[in-house]
């Protein structure tokens, strides 16, 4: 198998996941030196097209998707396909993940926007759980209430921004399409809750979601230049909690 890297491709998406795929990249390397396997099992939980998963099995790695989606399954094949890889695709919640994957079947498990959707996040953290092996990790990224007032203040909309401060799920109204966001603390206290030690918290997105792509298309240099700036704002103290996601590894 090929050393363990991520090769991001040019543009605005490489910039928004840079900061998780940095996390994965290292997770991974330590899972392998701990095991001395090669290939690794990993779950995404509603993973939909494939945007993290295909890249893991083109690194070598045994990669199961599961989503409740047949349409995102069937993009996730085709994507796959294009890319000359191998990716299992089951149709499913993450609440079922119990009842259709083995249990201490997996070595790491993404739940990648996930949370904010799924009836019980408890319950769903707790089916993760079970399928992962001893030592074995949970990536988790989840919406921040912070950043979506912050978005809607900018947008003018003055009154959803305090709405969000107030809600205790985090929404600015009836319209919000995001059921539940998830502050650092709370996210962490989810994570311990239910089987995991959670790691540091990580800010995705500080600064990408602001700045107009036409700039990043534009200016020669200005990608690499932003994922540079999100990395180092990502742990910072006060920057990670006005990020527009949170990034946290819960180890089992």
């Amino acid at each position: 198998m090929r050393a363990v890297g991520i090769s991001r491709p040019s543009g605005t998406p490489a910039v928004r996941t840079a900061v998780v795929w940095d996390v994965l990249r290292a997770v991974l390397a330590d899972r392998m030196a701990a095991t001395g396997r090669d290939r690794l099992d990993i779950v995404d939980a509603g993973g939909g097209t494939g945007g993290f998963a295909v890249p893991l099995a083109g690194l070598g790695h045994a990669v199961t998707v599961v989503d409740p989606s047949p349409d995102s399954l069937a993009a996730l094949e085709r994507r796959a396909a294009e890319a000359g890889v191998g990716v299992r695709a089951l149709q499913g919640d993450a609440a079922d993940l119990g009842e259709i994957l083995p249990v201490d079947g997996a070595d790491l498990v993404l739940c990648h926007s996930v949370l904010e959707y799924v009836e019980d996040p408890a319950s769903a953290l707790t089916a993760i759980a079970g399928l992962l092996r001893e030592g074995g990790a949970i990536s988790v990224l989840a919406a921040n209430p912070l950043a979506a007032a912050l978005h809607r203040s900018i947008a003018g909309r003055f009154d959803e921004a305090l709405q969000v401060l107030d809600d205790p799920e985090g929404r600015w109204g009836d319209r919000d399409p995001t059921p539940r966001r998830f502050t650092r603390e709370a996210l962490s206290q989810l994570l311990a809750t239910t089987g995991f030690t959670p790691g540091e918290v990580h800010g995705v997105r500080v600064f990408a979601d602001l700045v107009p792509s036409r700039l990043l298309d534009g200016e020669p240099g200005a990608a690499r230049a932003l994922v540079a700036l999100e990395q180092a704002a990502a742990a910072h103290p006060v920057l990670r909690d006005i990020a527009t996601q949170l990034h946290v590894l819960g180890r089992r």
